[in-house]
């Protein structure tokens, strides 16, 4: 029997007005996870402060992938950057909900409302 590998892509995008965007589909869990948080601290590291991690095509998201998005949320707020999140999935915006992370996190049902919060965030607050 094989192992069941977890359906994951990531895929990046760098706008002209200054936001740098994450596209992330499938699964965020442990195992996906570790290149997940990779990527947002390189695309920070690299000078990329106004970050959204577009989550529209994430099925699911575990305790780990929420530690992952509040660790990015700190390191981009502490280098005076901005970050968002695109939601429209039900079932993850419930999961927001349910642990409160929709007060600490600036989420939009669409990117273009998403760019334009990182773009004009003066201080990284949602």
């Amino acid at each position: 029997m094989s192992p069941v590998v977890p359906r994951f892509e990531l895929r990046e995008e760098h706008s002209c007005d200054g936001a740098h965007v994450v596209f992330v589909r499938g699964e965020i869990h442990m195992t996906t996870v570790p290149d997940l948080s990779m990527r947002v601290t390189a695309a920070i590291d690299a000078g990329n402060t106004r970050l959204v991690l577009d989550l529209t095509g994430v099925e699911f998201i575990d305790s780990t992938g929420l530690s992952v998005l509040l660790s990015g949320l700190r390191q981009a707020e502490q280098a005076h950057g901005a970050l968002a999140l695109v939601c429209a999935n039900p079932t993850v915006l419930r999961l927001f909900q349910i642990t409160s992370l929709d007060k600490t996190f600036a989420i939009f049902a669409g990117l273009d409302a998403a760019r334009a919060h990182v773009v004009h965030s003066t201080d990284g607050a949602p």
